[in-house]
């Protein structure tokens, strides 16, 4: 092939399925390597240190990154940069900056923007529990004001530097139109939180959102073995997050850098198998009179929320091949109580007016049999209530009477 037939060929775009393979490692072959090398280095020597100076004030001046070979772990690593390219071209980005979790990204990208005057922050809820806690509580001296989707337009103001949505939302799947959504905006930046739908079943940048958020501990990493957050923007958006990182040092580790990338080759195929189970799981759910209500979003995925007629808790504590836990995204099934873990930091009032009830759980469908799943959680759904544990108190009265009567309807906080 001649070269410019090459480089037609190269320049062609290219599958997601395709992309999630190959993005992050076209070099390798070059290198004469198969597999992703991991630098641990922490520092680089360099023996121009007038040269040296000028590259960081460069990059303190601009966010570039330093051409040449890299100057410290916090400020560039070559195995978490492979993770970003690759992250960048699944979302269609001109960049992408990772962080050390979903929580630091979010941080860095509050920050970024208060930095520039801009602290007020519109927001949908419901958000991921710690998204919102983060927000609400003005931890990073940012003021937010929680909207509608249809109140985004009427909420903005001078000041304000973002707006964010979760779509489809933590933990009720709630979906908004980010078409729309982007369109209300008008010049503010609308930040995407894309961690449930992951680039497979969406792009939000092609919608018109401006920063595509994930918590790459998720679905990006997908074995529940790494912990990682990852920003998808504009390049000039992207300069503004590295010197966020360098400065405040939430850096992704390059073991981290190197599992994600890994992930990231399975993506597309692990997000399509879990779908098709979680949507046939969602179906059995919706029949089963044990069920009130089933939330599945239209764009598909690997989450399925529901609650339930009894008690939640019952649920929890009656799966075995299901596993009770937080987090989400992994190969195995994960269920919890969102009221109790996740949105627990939520306020109950607007925990609740978000649609979060105290009878909601939360699944993340793994890659199991759908039949060995549902199996499972049928029998969860008819667990009969916990024995209440002795305490030495009781064991010194007369035993308490028993019948045969019916459990007591769950309280109102179990709910």
């Amino acid at each position: 092939m001649d070269t410019d037939t090459q480089d037609r060929t190269q320049a062609a775009p290219r599958a997601l399925a395709t992309e999630a393979v190959h993005a992050g490692r076209d070099d390798l072959a070059g290198l004469g390597l198969h597999a992703p090398p991991i630098d641990l280095s922490t520092t680089y020597p360099s023996y121009d240190s007038a040269a040296e100076a000028a590259r960081i004030d460069a990059f303190a001046a601009t966010g570039l990154l330093p051409e040449g070979p890299p100057v410290y772990a916090r400020l560039d690593n070559p195995t978490v940069g492979r993770f970003e390219t690759a992250l960048a071209r699944l979302e269609g980005a001109a960049g992408a900056v990772a962080f050390a979790s979903g929580m630091a990204a979010l941080t860095a990208v509050l920050l970024a923007r208060a930095s520039a005057g801009l602290r007020h922050v519109v927001a949908v809820r419901p958000l991921y529990g710690c998204s919102d806690h983060l927000l609400d509580a003005g931890l990073l001296g940012t003021e937010v004001t929680w909207v509608d989707p249809a109140g985004i337009a009427d909420a903005l103001r001078p000041d304000t530097g973002l707006v964010i949505v979760e779509t489809p939302a933590n933990p009720t799947l709630a979906e908004v139109d980010i078409r729309a959504v982007a369109h209300a905006c008008g010049s503010v930046p609308l930040l995407v939180d894309n961690t449930f739908a992951t680039p497979v079943l969406q792009r939000p940048l092609e919608q018109g959102a401006r920063i595509v958020l994930h918590s790459a501990t998720k679905y990006l990493g997908g074995h529940g073995d790494v912990m990682g957050g990852v920003v998808a923007c504009d390049d000039a958006f992207a300069r503004q997050l590295r010197q966020v990182r360098f400065a405040t040092g939430g850096v992704l580790h390059p073991l981290a850098g190197y599992l994600l990338l890994r992930g990231l080759s399975t993506l597309p195929v692990r997000m399509r198998a879990a779908a098709g189970s979680a949507a046939e799981l969602a179906r059995r759910l919706a029949a089963d009179p044990r069920v009130e209500r089933v939330h599945y979003p239209k764009v598909g995925g690997a989450m399925v929320s529901f609650e339930v007629n009894g008690d939640p808790h019952r649920v929890i504590a009656g799966v075995r091949l299901i596993t009770p836990a937080v987090s989400l995204g992994s190969v195995d099934t994960l269920i919890q109580h969102p009221a109790s873990i996740s949105h627990r930091i939520v306020a109950e009032g607007d925990r609740r007016s978000a649609g979060v009830s105290d009878r909601l759980l939360r699944l993340s469908v793994g890659l199991e049999d759908v039949d060995d799943l549902w199996s499972d959680l049928s029998l969860a759904l008819s667990a009969p209530p916990a024995t209440p544990a002795r305490t030495a108190s009781a064991r010194t009265k007369p035993a308490a009477r028993t019948t045969d009567a019916p459990a007591p309807e769950p309280s109102a906080a179990g709910r």
